[in-house]
């Protein structure tokens, strides 16, 4: 008797009925998230708890799996893509970049060889190129996708290294090279040092000024020390819009000094360097066309669903040359059009990232995009301005960006309260820093859906937490509140 062969995969008519119900989802959220809490209620552990502890034996129906997914995954999700989601970097995941990762998860493609998938690497050429022409920068950056600014970073350091260091990728690494970056830089700095054998030890973290900037006149005296104690320096990082405050380090100046020196420059632009599609803070890129490498994030301010990190390089012979590995099951015939991005990164294996990208540049335009960053700007000088208003809180860095720092005025222990409440509410999320041995508290704005009333109902939400612990209002500043506050 003849055995029927089972299905490979999912039944066409039950992928599309499945597929509608979870655009059906999607489309609801992205027209109210705000029906969502931001945290989720739940303890650790609360959601491992209610699901099985060990995988089915036998297929499940998917409508049973959406129903999980809507009862139990979603409920206990931090919803990024929220527009009062204001920790971290706030982030958006805009409706055409969902439609391209549908996509991408369709056509599952590995762009490592241009043969592999040819549109794969010349969408992400095209992409990289719109990029680069909107942000200004020199025809001489050769650009290609990363996941996230910390590969990105990564690969700069590597390069960096592999010019001052040729050797280095037969002999290893030598323990006398220095990398120098602010006090205030991103943590993927220090750790792409490290993931590369430089050594924490060689890491020199410069100190700031009082808008949290890198002293120029600081990194040359370090450089100095170091090659005067024997050392070798070989790499400045420099950052256009830090994690705690956005602050832009000055870049002509530290460009000045790598020049000077030798040495190459790489600019952290992952969260900041958006603002310079801005006509009016084109400024924030300023320096950046004499730098050696330079990333973006789409992910964090061009409203692309993570992840999707934009990297720029002026020496891609050197990467290349540092990196360029190919085993015989990899050969392909040479082709000088034809550019194989495996040969200039770590990872082997490369999503469609830039069918994503793609999609959003075409949608928005470039002009739809500045407005809604420029919006986003301007509620948050606004906002900084109410807060500086309101004597019972102090603003705690310049607000070049989107981003306000600011705190209770009180103890360390008062702003951990505020925002251990604040986030338990559900209405809103928040995260903190330190700055100038003080805790204080974030605010990022930077969600595609965020209007000027969540702003609003959220200032309005942080007074009504803090008033129990808060000085009277000063009599000045009652009477010279304004209407919007």
């Amino acid at each position: 008797m003849a055995v029927e062969p089972l299905s490979a995969d999912m039944p066409s008519e039950e992928f599309r009925r499945a597929g509608h119900e979870v655009v059906d989802w999607i489309a609801d959220f992205l027209a109210d998230p705000r029906r969502y809490p931001v945290c989720p209620p739940f303890p650790p552990g609360d959601l491992a708890g209610r699901l099985p502890s060990s995988a089915p034996d036998h297929g499940e129906p998917i409508e049973q799996i959406l129903d999980d997914f809507r009862s139990l995954v979603a409920p206990h999700c931090a919803v990024w893509n929220h527009p009062r989601f204001f920790s971290y970097f706030s982030v958006s995941s805009s409706g055409p970049g969902i439609l391209a990762e549908m996509l991408i998860a369709t056509l599952n493609m590995n762009g490592m060889l241009w043969k592999s998938s040819p549109a794969v690497t010349e969408l992400e050429q095209v992409t990289m190129k719109w990029l680069r022409q909107w942000l200004g920068l020199p025809e001489s950056f050769f650009g290609m996708i990363h996941d996230t600014a910390s590969t990105s970073t990564m690969h700069a350091i590597l390069a960096a290294r592999a010019m001052a260091d040729p050797a280095a990728r037969v002999e290893g690494a030598a323990n006398d090279f220095v990398l120098y970056t602010s006090e205030q830089a991103h943590s993927s700095v220090e750790k792409g040092a490290l993931a590369i054998g430089v050594g924490q030890r060689n890491v020199r973290k410069i100190c700031v000024d009082e808008a949290f900037r890198m002293r120029p006149e600081a990194l040359h005296d370090a450089i100095r020390q170091d090659r005067a104690a024997g050392k070798r320096p070989f790499c400045v990082v420099a950052t256009v819009g830090t994690t705690s405050t956005t602050s832009i380090d000055p870049v002509p100046e530290i460009a000045n000094i790598c020049e000077q020196e030798d040495l190459w420059l790489h600019v952290d632009g992952a969260y900041g360097g958006h603002a310079a599609l801005v006509p009016e803070h084109r400024q924030a890129l300023e320096g950046v066309d004499r730098a050696h490498s330079f990333v973006i994030n789409p992910h964090k301010w061009l409203f692309t669903p993570i992840d999707l990190s934009a990297f720029y390089i002026r020496r891609p012979d050197v990467l290349k040359n540092a990196l360029t590995l190919v085993p015989e099951y990899l050969r392909t015939a040479e082709d000088p059009r034809v550019v194989n991005y495996m040969d200039y990164g770590v990872p082997l294996g490369r999503r469609f990232r830039a069918l994503k990208l793609w999609f959003v540049m075409r949608y928005f335009g470039r002009e739809r995009i500045a407005a809604i960053i420029r919006n986003h700007i301007q509620m948050a000088r606004t906002l900084a301005s109410r807060i500086e208003a309101d004597g019972r809180f102090e603003l705690c860095a310049p607000t070049p960006m989107s981003l306000v720092c600011f705190r209770l005025k009180g103890s360390d222990e008062l702003n951990r309260l505020l925002l251990d409440e604040l986030n338990g509410t559900g209405q809103a999320f928040f995260s903190h820093t330190v700055l100038n041995g003080r805790f204080v508290l974030r605010w990022a704005i930077g969600n595609i859906h965020t209007t000027q009333a969540d702003i609003d109902e959220t200032w309005r939400l942080v007074r009504e937490l803090a008033a129990p612990r808060l000085n009277p209002v000063p009599d000045s500043v009652t009477r010279g509140k304004s209407r919007n506050s």
